[in-house]
């Protein structure tokens, strides 16, 4: 190849990969209002809210989302403890132990104050068994017992059958429109549909969605879940009672602006997993305490 030919092959090489990122930054720009969270207003305090630290890199795992559900444990998603996050890179690794950070609304505030240690992370038995998205939840046990304030506070699970309510509220400190993590809080009231399989089947980079997880959609002004905000809870109000609790675990956080749906791992689904970990359950936890009721039931006197 003579010089003439080398100079344009190396401007052509240039222009395709400049075209490139340039139909990204149009996309990304393309949603009205698009700031962070690509969209979204500045957040309230989110006292469950927590943020799951690798690294500042996403080439190194990034930051992403998390909720405080006790005293002692953090809900997130699986994927969020990995550098490489296909069920292809993590098959037989195990899970990396994170920092984590409780009670801030900026990037800043994540520091030795805020900072919780960590005991052990515990990944669903069957996380990521058949494709990347797979029972995508993890647990973190905090060393120790977090000291309540308004500042921190948990946020409960939902109960057994709970139904889902029509919309759904999401904090996080996903991507925005520079490709770049936000620093402050985000957070976005988003409409809640039950399945969303039919927009994402057959494409093998997206979740297949079953029975446990559900799905929401972007505002009326493009404003969705993007890339970071993955392992952050969609807080619920039951109609009744009025109570606040976690619907949801976002696990597909890269709709942005080019997709519409937004996936989350179906928290109610998965309870008696939650109980038995957060319980402290053996492998004889089941059999001990069904031997324990069998004989008191049949030692229970006639009347």
């Amino acid at each position: 190849m003579n010089t003439h030919n080398k100079m344009w092959f190396s401007l052509a090489v240039l222009f395709t990969a400049w075209a490139c990122l340039a139909d990204v930054a149009h996309t990304e720009a393309s949603s009205v209002r698009s700031k962070r969270l690509v969209g979204g207003t500045l957040a309230p305090r989110v006292p469950w809210q927590a943020m799951i630290y690798l690294s500042e890199s996403i080439l190194d795992g990034g930051y992403a989302g998390g909720a405080l559900i006790s005293d002692r444990w953090v809900l997130t998603a699986g994927r969020n403890l990995f550098v490489r996050k296909t069920r292809q890179d993590t098959q037989g690794k195990s899970p990396i132990i994170p920092k984590v950070y409780l009670g801030i609304l900026g990037k800043p505030e994540a520091g030795p104050l805020t900072e919780v240690a960590v005991e052990k992370v515990v990944l669903h038995p069957a996380f990521q068994n058949h494709s990347d998205w797979d029972n995508d939840l993890a647990l973190i046990k905090l060393k120790e017992p977090v000291v309540m304030s308004d500042k921190v506070t948990p946020i409960p699970l939902p109960k057994e059958n709970q139904q889902l309510a029509q919309e759904g509220s999401i904090a996080g400190w996903g991507w925005g429109y520079y490709f770049t993590f936000a620093t402050s809080l985000k957070h976005l009231v988003l409409p809640v549909v039950s399945s969303c399989n039919s927009a994402y089947q057959g494409d093998p980079l997206k979740p297949d969605v079953d029975d446990n997880m559900f799905c929401t959609k972007a505002t009326r002004y493009g404003e969705n879940v993007c890339f970071g905000d993955s392992g952050s809870a969609l807080a619920m109000r039951d109609p009744k009672s009025g109570d606040v609790y976690a619907a949801g675990i976002l696990s597909y956080d890269k709709s942005c602006t080019s997709g519409n749906y937004g996936v989350y791992m179906k928290i109610s689904s998965y309870l008696p997993w939650l109980h038995s970990i957060i319980r402290g359950d053996t492998e004889e936890s089941f059999a001990l305490r069904a031997t324990a009721m069998t004989k008191m039931l049949t030692w229970q006197p006639r009347q």
